[in-house]
């Protein structure tokens, strides 16, 4: 094993042994070079490994600190993912994650499973690879719960993987090679982040306003050094739950056209708020992705991705490289959620919960700098002074609370707001409301 991951295992380990206490700040990457006797550039290799990972948080002017939740087994898995069964006990309650319910899910969805069970025949051909084309049943379900008003794909562009995250890598790795450049929003789902890296991709921050992303920052970033593909998310960006309205969208699909440059759309909260896609104003250049793991679950779930029917084979060989397939029993069971109405009845659950939480919210935290969406199950709260996103992560952390530092959604390490993301979904209402009321006596009260 490399010196650099050595000193990144051991450094984990202090972490995980609550050695380094959440909010710690480590010693400048000079100073940790001289104690160790490396080079400066071995000790940036080593921070660099420890952010990868998620477990610390730098911020440039003050320095790396450990966040206040690290993840359970250092393997860098995405913020928003839930521990592996055995590792340590998550915080009381848990704001990262965001993984909506609704009443009686379980017993809608365990018919469909039943009858997979309960025929051999069928569960036979289940427990075979799916191909990524899937199914003609499974296009056809597929093209029903993704059209849109002004959209609806041909189902010889859609394509399946195992889940939402799987459908951005396949589509990422279709269209940049190794070294190539991907504009983003400034701030961007963190999973993004570490798959750029895996692909040797570079992220590059665009420019954003309240009507998200800036068509001439597009343009101007591709003519300092060709972009390969924009990602985006157009429809309740994460973390701040904007959606991009009409006018804007139709200057990117113009400025993307007159670029011929694709674009990775992002669906996988528009369940929540219907509505057009990209894809319908650019529709030769747009990769739309989308997931059943909001809108049905997380455990059991599937991705689509829905391509220009000319890219379909090099979408789908990649999928097929990546190994990013969609395993043939979930893709059996999603089709008969899709089919008999389980997934329009959680959605529509799911909405009403949405609202309900929102409400909560703006209740609990009035009077704060928070951005959000009526039918978001997640909020941005730009903290007031003289909180930073880490100190105010590792004080709510110590009240039993885990949130989302902003630093985590930055593609530009050197710009990192001092916010966090409340994620509402996940846990049960009366926590939910307890620990918006303590984070906004703990904000009131200040470090």
């Amino acid at each position: 094993m490399d010196d650099y991951l050595r000193l990144a295992d051991r450094i984990a380990a202090d972490i995980a042994s609550g050695r380094l206490r959440p909010g710690q700040r480590l010693p400048p990457q000079r100073a940790f070079a001289r104690r160790r006797g490396i080079a400066a550039s071995t000790a940036g290799r080593v921070y660099g490994e420890l952010v990868r990972r998620g477990l610390v948080v730098g911020e440039v002017g003050r320095g790396t600190f450990v966040r206040a939740t690290p993840p359970t087994t250092g393997d860098g898995r995405a913020l928003t993912e839930p521990p592996h069964p055995g590792s340590a006990a998550p915080a009381l309650v848990n704001l990262e994650l965001n993984y909506p319910t609704a009443a009686d899910q379980s017993a809608l969805l365990a018919p469909a499973l039943t009858a997979l069970l309960g025929d051999p025949a069928t569960l036979t051909d289940t427990l075979r690879p799916a191909a990524a084309t899937g199914t003609p049943e499974a296009r056809a379900a597929a093209v029903r719960l993704l059209a849109a008003p002004g959209w609806r794909p041909a189902p010889a562009q859609v394509l399946f993987t195992g889940s939402a995250r799987q459908s951005i890598a396949a589509a990422l790795a279709s269209l940049v090679r190794p070294g190539g450049r991907v504009g983003a929003e400034p701030l961007t789902y963190p999973l993004v982040k570490e798959i750029a890296a895996r692909l040797g991709i570079t992220l590059v921050p665009l420019t954003a306003d309240d009507d998200g992303l800036l068509p001439e920052s597009v343009a101007a970033a591709h003519r300092t050094a060709p972009l390969s593909a924009l990602y985006l998310q157009p429809t309740l960006h994460n973390p701040t739950s904007l959606t991009t309205p009409g006018p804007r969208r139709e200057a990117l699909a113009r400025t993307v056209t007159a670029l011929g440059l694709p674009v990775v759309e992002d669906r996988i909260w528009s369940f929540l708020r219907p509505g057009p896609p990209l894809a319908a104003l650019a529709p030769g250049l747009t990769h739309v992705v989308d997931g059943l793991s909001k809108r049905v679950a997380p455990g059991l779930t599937v991705g689509f991705l829905v391509v220009p029917e000319e890219r379909v084979p090099a979408v789908a060989a990649a999928i097929r490289s990546g190994g990013w397939s969609a395993g043939g029993f979930a893709l059996a069971a999603a089709v008969r959620w899709m089919e008999d109405g389980t997934v329009a009845r959680l959605v529509a659950a799911k909405r009403t919960e949405a609202a309900r939480r929102q409400r909560l919210l703006a209740a609990r935290l009035s009077g704060f700098a928070v951005r959000s969406d009526p039918t978001a199950f997640y909020a941005w709260w730009e903290l007031p002074a003289p909180w930073r996103a880490d100190t105010f992560t590792a004080a709510a952390a110590a009240h039993g609370i885990a949130v989302t530092p902003g630093p985590s959604f930055a593609v530009d390490p050197a710009r990192t707001p001092d916010a966090v993301r409340l994620g509402l979904a996940s846990a049960p209402e009366p926590d939910l409301e307890r620990a918006l009321r303590t984070l906004a006596e703990l904000a009131h009260r200040g470090p």
